[in-house]
């Protein structure tokens, strides 16, 4: 029998408005998830429900807040939820906001674009973030104001412990149960994932009692999964791509006219190659009329499309009824093509995983189109994850349209055998925490949990790592005999403590006493950890920074990052980098064939906001420019700490050029979206120097573009431009000692919109010759 709404408790309904019932999945949780304190781990397959399930787990917490007048006290708790992609971080804040709205709460997210103010962190209650985000935060102990206040952790697909940005999950939950056990706030854990064989060992990690997990087989789907899996044994390249593209016709003709078929290909190019290439082979065997019938409703919807839209792909496909989509495409065209394909007009839709993890957009039939994909950290095609490949094929069948759904995999022979047994859930999820041992450990050194070898022993008690060595020892390297001299296996935690501890010494990232086994803290491995560095960058500029550096010296060493370091360059590639190198304003030294010479051109044609062509090239730029920002404020923060005057001076600007994405000889009016393009280049063009500009009022500067109507508008934007007046006043008080008096005088107009609640500003004491800092402090301007 299923559970009615109408049985919850009055506050928690209004979540559930438009639902009459709980599903099966639902109905047996509820009241695990909503009348206990416990620790939850739910297993099940993509589309069954999940996502009510931690609404329920909400509400409860929400429960011990609501207040006499029915009123809920929203500053006593906070409530996280973890995510491990950008799309899905986007999909489940949509989703809570509206679900969570009767209650007043507010949702927000923190990713990578997304940095939320303290302010803005105070007012929000359910923060939805990627693990590195979270990972981040609780790496720096002075959060602490606001994560004493979490009482409730919801860890979505924690199946990814397997992938290779597991350790950062495990990282942060391990680093949360150890702070719970010393705190002994009420942090209640719940987890969420995919169907695993292992799930118990998830369990244990998570703290999870038995009566805590639930584990729910595939035939809890909302809709029945029919799979196809076909291997392919030409090995010709051309010939192998001649073959798949001949699968996909025949599979999509099987359908014509009849149910929707999506298509997952894995690069934004191949997703209009594979549109023509069926629409071809229709046209060349008269079947195109299948799709579309004469004088139908969605001919015209799709013809009037075809004319409105200025995206050529897509004007070329509307009319046969087929359609692309990726992340390359603007936000109108992406959204013109998801409301086609709900409303079924469009017949055929090809896209790239984005469409899986974001959007929940199924349809009859799913085939994925070959399981290579490029992955930029690697710098090479790999094979697809198993977390992709569910996803994809959880967006077979449609719940309100389908008896079943329909899923074919298409991939090479030799890889055959590996889907069938990931699919069929036969590979337990193992840690991959060894291999990010060493900065994981450096992180906890910092925040001072882990002060010597025996109690950094003792955190890798609370990781998954431990719960698997124990376990399956010999695929960790444990011998069986060890295992039953030393059941805890003590010794094995201590040899890999102790190791990673030799590395981060002969980084200088910490100082480890052999003898005593005590860790002390450097400020490198500070700036490792808040900045979210490997140890062997860190190391690199260490040795490479010296005070004289140039601007071409600062971009060379950046590309030498051991982030980048599985960067390759591709022959189809040098042609089009031959043509950045020309572009871009500060010389590189080696030759395009180094991988170092890619990294550094991205970077720069980053920075001047050049377009790119190729699909690899651009994956590598933005996987550049998203550790761009955070690495080069490394590098600032560590010739801060040296005192390097000048060098202080260029890679304050540098960090700032990246995080704006412009040169400092540009004009600052570029910071504003709402000045044309054009006007801001005849600004540029007059080579006149910035402070005149303050000197002209809006007529003059009206007169200046020859724009008279737009002068307005940019005198406005050049006094919103942060300017402080400073008159300084120095009194010697011994021959070693000088006080200065500083007194600052905001010179502009400030406007939340743009300045939001603070402005900050360094402040730096050079020498007269502009060599050492003998002083700096951040200084923040408020309201």
């Amino acid at each position: 029998v299923l559970y009615p709404i109408s049985n919850l408790p009055k506050y928690a309904q209004p979540a559930f408005d438009g639902y009459k019932v709980l599903n099966r999945i639902q109905t047996r949780m509820v009241k695990a998830a909503l009348e206990s304190d416990e620790n939850l781990l739910l297993c099940a397959p993509t589309g069954a429900g999940k996502t009510n399930v931690a609404l329920l787990c909400i509400l409860h917490e929400i429960g011990k807040h609501v207040m006499s007048d029915g009123a809920i006290n929203v500053d006593e708790f906070k409530m996280i939820y973890i995510a491990p992609m950008r799309s899905l971080v986007q999909e489940v804040v949509g989703n809570f906001t509206k679900r969570l709205n009767p209650f007043g709460l507010k949702v927000a997210e923190l990713t990578g674009d997304h940095q939320l103010s303290r302010e803005q962190i105070n007012e929000t209650q359910l923060i939805v973030c990627t693990p590195e985000k979270w990972d981040i935060i609780t790496r720096k102990g002075g959060e602490r104001s606001y994560t004493q206040l979490v009482r409730l952790i919801i860890l979505d697909e924690v199946h990814l412990l397997h992938d290779d940005r597991g350790p950062v999950l495990e990282a942060v939950i391990a680093r949360t149960i150890r702070t719970i056990e010393t705190t002994q706030d009420a942090v209640r854990f719940v987890g969420l994932s995919a169907t695993l064989p292992n799930y118990e060992d998830i369990a244990t990690f998570l703290n999870v009692k038995r009566e805590g997990v639930f584990h729910f087989d595939n035939s809890y789907r909302p809709v029945p999964l029919e799979q196809q899996y076909i291997g392919i044994t030409e090995k010709k390249a051309i010939k192998r791509y001649q073959i798949m593209n001949d699968l996909v016709y025949d599979k999509v003709m099987e359908h014509a006219g009849k149910n929707q078929v999506l298509i997952f290909v894995h690069s934004r190019k191949e997703t209009g190659k594979t549109a023509r290439a069926i629409r071809d082979a229709c046209l060349e065997k008269d079947t195109i009329g299948a799709f579309l019938k004469d004088g139908s409703a969605s001919q015209e919807i799709l013809r009037t499309e075809a004319e409105q839209t200025k995206n050529l792909e897509l004007k070329d496909l509307f009319p046969y009824s087929f359609a692309i989509h990726h992340a390359g495409m603007n936000r109108a065209d992406r959204t013109l093509v998801e409301d086609l394909f709900a409303e079924r007009h469009i017949q055929v839709l090809i896209s790239t995983a984005t469409l899986a993890w974001g959007v929940n957009l199924p349809a009859h039939t799913v085939i994925i189109k070959g399981t290579q994909v490029y992955n930029p950290e690697k710098g090479r095609w790999t094979e697809l994850g198993a977390l992709d490949v569910m996803q994809m094929l959880g967006r077979a069948g449609r719940p309100q349209y389908d008896t079943r759904g329909q899923g074919i995999l298409i991939t090479s022979h030799s890889e055959l055998q590996y889907y069938l047994s990931l699919m069929n859930q036969q590979l337990p999820i193992e840690s991959q925490m060894i291999s990010k041992l060493v900065d994981n450990l450096n992180a906890e050194i910092v925040l001072g949990t882990v002060q010597n070898i025996r109690e950094a022993a003792e955190w890798l008690s609370y990781t998954y790592l431990y719960v698997r060595m124990i376990k399956e020892p010999q695929l960790y390297g444990v011998s069986n005999e060890s295992l039953l001299v030393d059941k805890y296996l003590l010794q094995r935690r201590l040899d890999l403590i102790h190791s990673a501890a030799i590395q981060l010494d002969k980084c200088h990232l910490i100082r480890y006493d052999r003898k005593t086994g005590n860790f002390q803290v450097t400020e490198h491995g500070r700036i490792a950890s808040h900045y979210y560095c490997t140890h062997e960058t860190i190391a690199m500029y260490n040795q490479l920074l010296k005070p004289t550096l140039s601007e071409i010296d600062l971009f060379r060493i950046f590309s030498l990052s051991s982030e980048f370091r599985h960067i390759t360059v591709r022959e189809e590639e040098k042609i089009e980098l031959q043509k950045l190198l020309e572009r871009v304003p500060i010389p590189v030294k080696e030759s395009i064939d180094e991988p170092s010479a890619k990294i550094n051109v991205l970077l720069q044609a980053y920075i001047s906001q050049l377009k790119l062509d190729g699909f690899a090239l651009m994956a590598d730029m933005v996987y550049i420019t998203q550790s761009a920002g955070r690495l080069m404020r490394a590098i600032y923060e560590m010739v801060l700490q040296r005192g390097w005057a000048q060098l202080v001076d260029k890679t304050l600007s540098l960090s700032k050029m990246i995080d704006k994405r412009m040169w400092q000889s540009m004009c600052p009016l570029r910071q504003f979206k709402k000045i044309p393009e054009e006007i801001i280049r005849k600004i540029e063009k007059k080579n006149i120097s910035w402070d005149r500009f303050y000197d002209l009022d809006a007529h003059e500067i009206g007169e200046l573009v020859r724009a008279p109507k737009i002068g307005k508008t940019i005198y406005k934007y050049i006094h919103h431009i942060p300017k402080l007046e400073l008159a300084v006043h120095v009194l010697p008080i011994t021959r070693s000692t000088l006080k200065i008096e500083l007194t600052i005088t905001p010179d502009f107009q400030w406007d939340d919109k743009i300045h939001g609640m603070a402005e900050p500003f360094w402040i730096l004491v050079e020498d007269v010759d502009s060599e050492i800092l003998l002083h700096h402090e951040y200084f923040l301007l408020k309201k």
